[in-house]
């Protein structure tokens, strides 16, 4: 493998006129250059295109896929992967940050480490891009450690591409959450890195803040997706809901 491998980043955007400038700017930044970046923009009815065509003249690694009709997250991210070119695939949501040794540090740990899945720490910050709390990891996750709780963030994550295969999205509630649960079926473990990388921003919109829902999601993931014995759900779910309150108190 290349010392500066390719990584393909995949962005979904739909009206995110508001933050999408940063988003990019982020990428930009990034002191590994090997990258594309691919944006799929699912119909917005704002000003976020004009923003990413204006990216796109100043830098050719960016990317514009446009969608007709309206297709979702799950899909738009699955048309990024299917143009993705990379070794690796990383995912960054379009009003999300990344901070400009991100690539750069994952990447590392990954090939020295022969790792197949990396992800980090992250702070989270609010609507105005201030930060307001940091979310803590564990330096490895395995498929279990994940049934029990979300403990990688989406923004954070790379995977091996070129050992893995393009891996694409289920359209199921929590499809961010079921797609690491994907990658990490195929291997022992996933690898972090304890020091924050990345921002995350917290919208009021934020499906991660409906809690009911959430947990819905959750127990359906357990018994119809992941198929797992009714018992073993049970066990699984009282540790997500336990490390849910534990980590939003």
């Amino acid at each position: 493998m290349s010392i500066h491998p390719l990584v393909s980043i995949i962005t979904p955007s739909y009206n995110s006129e508001l933050f999408i400038d940063e988003t990019i700017k982020s990428v930009l930044d990034q002191i590994h250059i090997n990258w594309e970046m691919i944006i799929v923009d699912d119909c917005s009815t704002d000003n976020s295109r004009d923003i990413i065509e204006k990216y796109i003249q100043l830098d050719s690694r960016i990317k514009l896929i446009k969608n007709n009709p309206n297709l979702g997250v799950a899909q738009s991210r699955n048309r990024a992967i299917e143009e993705a070119q990379g070794d690796y695939i990383a995912l960054l949501d379009s009003d999300d940050i990344w901070l400009p040794n991100k690539l750069e540090k994952q990447l590392e740990l990954m090939q020295k480490e022969n790792v197949l899945m990396s992800f980090s720490a992250y702070n989270t910050i609010n609507e105005d891009g201030e930060e307001i709390g940091f979310f803590p990891i564990n330096e490895k996750v395995t498929y279990s450690d994940m049934l029990k709780t979300s403990s990688i963030g989406t923004l954070t994550t790379i995977y091996n591409a070129k050992k893995l295969g393009k891996l694409y999205f289920e359209e199921i509630g929590h499809e961010d959450y079921v797609y690491k649960l994907n990658i990490l079926k195929q291997i022992d473990y996933a690898q972090g890195i304890k020091e924050p990388l990345a921002k995350y921003r917290i919208v009021q919109s934020s499906l991660s803040r409906n809690k009911i829902k959430a947990a819905l999601w959750q127990w359906k993931i357990y018994r119809d997706i992941e198929k797992i014995p009714l018992f073993k759900s049970i066990y699984y779910f009282i540790n997500y809901t336990y490390n849910g309150l534990i980590k939003y108190r």
